[in-house]
């Protein structure tokens, strides 16, 4: 059952080199909300994708302090979540939701 919470726990893929290299260990890199607990975002791969989950990790990017135009600026903190699949089971990202 697809809720309208997991579009909130699930923000976006990430779309980088490193990210590219872990699908051949069929992991996939997603940007998710801050507060999202591993079991929400678990839930929610499994029902917007259909796939079976077996391990999911997550990371907090710590947002750093850049200058723009001669101004200060701190980006906001990035949680990242890699979630690992079961076997034979993969997920095309670049579809969209």
């Amino acid at each position: 059952m697809t809720n309208l919470k997991h579009y909130d726990v699930i923000l976006s893929p990430v779309i980088t080199e490193k990210a590219t290299l872990l699908t051949e260990q069929s992991k996939v890199v997603f940007k998710v909300a801050n507060t999202a607990t591993k079991p929400e975002i678990k839930a929610a791969v499994e029902a917007l994708f259909g796939v079976k989950v077996t391990a999911v990790n997550t990371l907090v990017r710590k947002g750093k302090v850049k200058r723009f135009r001669g101004t200060i600026g701190r980006q906001s903190d990035v949680k990242k979540a890699i979630v690992t699949l079961a076997e034979g089971q993969t997920i095309d990202i670049t579809t969209g939701l």
